[in-house]
């Protein structure tokens, strides 16, 4: 079945769940996991519905999940109420739950699937593996909680027994992921501010082998000392994506975000110093928000320094969405909303220093010794070309990367230099 992912990697996640599930594995149409990060993003997912209802055959369904499909994580009941523009379209449109039923996974006996996988070739490169759900924070942008439900935690061994399967499948990567990863295990600490992060990283570098692991969205209120120190292991990514939302103690109280601007610039900078077995630089990544209802100058410009000072190398700077499209957040009727003119500024400006950052980065980086993970390969006009990443993220191709140990194939992991 063919699929279209609007959205994070969590959207990732449920699609390759859903597009192997046995509800599915007889259907024919589309898959489309919607996102409602912001209106926009809301618009796009609709208008590609709206294109692909006239593209497709009539016998061929829409079926749609993610965050934009249902309300605590089941289908949405009035889905067609929601999104009335749609309306014409309900005869040929299925709305799905988050995640399909299961039946439980059998033990895993590796040794026998070892056996049974030892001249398969090696196809893929990394797995995206939820390991926490939905979330107990009530920001005042977002509306997760009301679409994805309160906060769990999957069973430690269940998530080592899915790496190990990849492993014998020869994923070389794992991307941890869902919406508040970092507070895996909070519902079984009775201490709302105290996660067991640490101890799953801990036990997934001793009881698993994958080279890489890397951590997707992580928010600053849980990452501790003791999950800094477990970062210098050379098989987790030297890259950080924090949800900072914004610099200002101002903004964020408003927010409801669970920390101030001051632990933040201490977390930054502690990452920013980390001293890895490698020595490799870490990437700093960051999710801000930009012209939030009563942002002062003031409070932008404590965003702006924030970015400037710790030198986060790329930004996904965001415009606050009200979300007056259909289903809204509590920020969107707070008072001083911030005027057009001035978010474009403020965007602008955010950008302009990030991309410089970003640049200055990479050059720091130039002439250093990388491992890259290779992703793509094409044969074109005779010539070899590729893509891949090295561990702080930076993009590594053909051009940009002198080989100078392992081979050129998808899935691979090669040693060199970045020029």
């Amino acid at each position: 079945m063919e699929y279209k992912i609007f959205g994070c990697k969590v959207n990732k996640y449920y699609t390759d769940e859903w597009l192997n599930s046995d509800y599915l594995s007889d259907k024919k149409g589309i898959f489309i996991a919607s996102c409602v990060v912001t209106d926009n993003a809301k618009r796009k997912w609709i208008k590609f519905i709206k294109d692909t209802g006239k593209e497709i055959p009539e016998t061929h369904k829409m079926y749609i999940s993610g965050c934009g499909a249902f309300t605590d994580g089941k289908a949405q009941t009035d889905f067609f109420e929601v999104y009335p523009q749609l309306d014409y379209l309900k005869e040929r449109i299925e709305v799905l739950d988050e995640i399909p039923d299961s039946k439980p996974k059998p033990k895993l006996n590796i040794e026998e699937i070892k056996k049974k996988l030892k001249n398969i070739p090696q196809i893929y490169t990394k797995k995206f593996l939820l390991i926490q759900g939905w979330c107990d924070s009530f920001c005042t942008f977002c509306l997760t909680v009301k679409k994805r439900g309160r906060h769990y935690s999957r069973n430690m061994d269940d998530i080592i027994e899915d790496i190990l399967e990849y492993e014998i499948q020869w994923w070389k990567e794992v991307v941890l992921t869902w919406v508040n990863l970092t507070a895996w295990g909070l519902d079984s600490t009775n201490d709302v501010w105290k996660s067991r992060f640490a101890e799953l990283l801990a036990a997934l570098l001793e009881k698993t082998e994958i080279p890489r692991i890397r951590i997707s969205s992580l928010w600053p209120e849980f990452i501790t000392d003791e999950v800094l120190e477990l970062c210098k292991n050379t098989r987790i990514y030297p890259h950080f994506h924090y949800s900072v939302q914004s610099g200002s103690s101002n903004v964020l109280k408003k927010m409801a975000r669970h920390y101030n601007g001051e632990h933040m610039r201490s977390l930054l900078e502690k990452t920013k110093n980390l001293e890895r077995e490698d020595c490799v630089e870490v990437s700093i990544w960051a999710d801000i928000i930009v012209w939030f209802p009563g942002e002062s100058e003031e409070d932008f410009k404590e965003t702006y320094q924030l970015i400037q000072d710790w030198l986060i190398t790329k930004v996904h700077a965001f415009p606050f969405s009200a979300h007056n499209m259909w289903e809204s957040v509590p920020a969107g009727k707070f008072p001083d909303q911030v005027d057009e003119k001035i978010k474009k500024e403020r965007m602008w400006e955010i950008n302009n220093i990030a991309d410089q950052i970003r640049d200055d980065f990479i050059d720091r980086n130039i002439w250093k010794q990388f491992q890259v993970l290779i992703e793509n390969v094409i044969i074109e006009n005779g010539k070899t070309k590729w893509k891949g990443w090295t561990q702080n993220y930076i993009e590594a191709d053909e051009k940009t990367f002198e080989i100078i140990s392992g081979e050129i194939k998808r899935n691979e992991i090669v040693t060199g230099i970045l020029k």
